[in-house]
């Protein structure tokens, strides 16, 4: 007996998912954006450097990364909810173990491993759901979930401060590890849709293309050949630079008001105002790339630019209120880089490749993200100033923006010659119906 595979609902339960997938990323992604507080308190704590401490924190970004791929082939042999599930046990104990203070490289393995494959098998599963879920409404639903990680930054700001007041970091630790057993919570409303055993389809909208259903168990092979692609391997080489960029503000920019002695709640309040600033940048930018004003590429390529030059500025004034202006500017064009970045994978190996090519880009993405806030930790020991940490952000972002712009001219470059070969094409088909017409026009007069 065929059974009916049933198209993403649009709606109904698929609202509990997104809501699901909502706290998913503000128990993830806004915990690890909130690590740069606990940086002086570990510092001083175990008497290290900063490119020591710095190991924590791109420990964590690496293993979110490499745990991309984990994460899919686990989703496809299992299903979203277990996954889920298990990130959230993975980064609730990472956080509880870390709270034992045993020492330093016990940090790099409860803070740094655990949590990090913890982040990593809950918020790709969670993404993956909302569009399972969704087809007509799959931006929205994305934009609603997406803004957990901003809302909860807001949030965390302040009161993971209080709690570090009260309970010092390492109480801290173990109310967050605490607070992350909720994943479990979220994983468990993930409800399946229907498995489906045939190809027969009832969708809406006549979207028959667009349904995403729970299929048979099938592997996940990665591609590698995409990386024969001189757009693909171009765009990887951008995701190494921008993400040795994009990890190092949030770990220091802390420290770098904190050095100009204000109150310890004034740099809480920085990242509450760069969360905020990075959901308004998330919803203008995606809402001028679904405007079709300029190409995705082209757009990245001018956002990655202006972040990198407000890197630059950002410590050049030692006044609190200048640097609040610039990391206002450090958060919207950070949103509006996020929005798009994912996106534009899918201009450079078409929507076939996607799963893939994004397979490939978190890979190798983590390279930066693991070597990015070691390397400004290095420099702020050698110069005792944290504003070289951000000259080297900049300076990175700046130069993957040279990337980028080159991936613009080989996809635009490709695009004409298919162009060019359509209109062959059509020309050839065209003159052939001429000729075949002519020729029966003439055996007709003939007869």
């Amino acid at each position: 007996m065929k059974s009916r595979i049933a198209g993403p609902p649009d709606g109904g339960y698929g609202w509990v998912v997104v809501m699901s997938a909502f706290f998913v990323m503000g128990l993830t992604a806004a915990v690890l954006k909130n690590f740069g507080l606990f940086f002086l308190d570990i510092q001083s704590h175990f008497g290290v450097p900063a490119s020591t401490t710095s190991w924590v924190t791109s420990t964590t970004i690496a293993m979110f990364h490499l745990g991309a791929p984990v994460a899919s082939v686990l989703t496809l042999q299992f299903s979203q909810r277990v996954v889920i599930i298990v990130g959230g046990l993975l980064a609730a104990s990472g956080m509880l173990l870390a709270s034992l203070d045993l020492s330093l490289p016990w940090l790099y393995l409860t803070m740094g491993i655990l949590q990090g494959l913890g982040i990593s098998l809950s918020w790709i599963p969670a993404n993956s759901m909302v569009s399972h879920y969704f087809v007509r409404w799959r931006p929205i639903a994305y934009a609603i979930a997406s803004s957990g990680e901003c809302i909860f930054a807001v949030m965390f700001s302040p009161f993971f401060l209080w709690l570090i007041e009260m309970y010092t970091w390492q109480g801290t630790l173990l109310i967050i590890g605490g607070l992350q057993l909720n994943l479990c919570v979220c994983g468990a409303l993930m409800r399946p849709l229907a498995t489906a055993q045939s190809p027969i389809q009832e969708t809406k909208g006549g979207l028959e293309g667009d349904a995403t259903v729970l299929v048979p168990k099938r592997k996940f092979i990665f591609q590698c050949s995409l990386l024969r692609k001189p757009e693909l391997f171009l765009y990887i080489l951008f995701a190494i630079f921008a993400a040795a960029g994009f990890f190092i503000p949030p770990l220091f920019l802390v420290p770098l008001v904190s050095s100009l002695g204000v109150d310890k709640y004034w740099p809480a309040l920085i990242l509450s105002v760069l969360a905020l600033a990075d959901l308004v940048g998330r919803l203008i930018c995606g809402w001028i790339a679904n405007m079709r004003l300029v190409r995705n590429l082209q757009l990245l390529t001018m956002v990655v630019t202006l972040l990198g030059v407000v890197l630059l500025l950002l410590p050049t004034s030692h006044n609190y209120w200048a640097i609040l202006v610039c990391a206002s500017l450090y958060g919207f064009l950070f949103g509006c880089v996020v929005a798009i970045h994912i996106t534009s994978i899918v201009d450079i190996v078409t929507l076939e490749g996607f799963d893939n090519g994004l397979g490939l880009f978190m890979l190798f993405r983590s390279i930066g993200g693991f070597i990015g806030p070691p390397a400004a930790g290095w420099l702020v020991d050698n110069t005792n100033d944290y504003s070289s940490a951000f000259y080297l952000s900049g300076l990175c972002l700046i130069s993957s923006a040279v990337f980028v712009i080159q991936v613009d001219r080989l996809v635009q470059r490709r695009e004409d010659v298919q162009a060019e070969g359509n209109r062959v094409t059509i020309r050839e088909h065209w003159e052939s119906g001429k000729v075949e017409y002519e020729s029966v026009a003439q055996g007709f007069l003939s007869e």
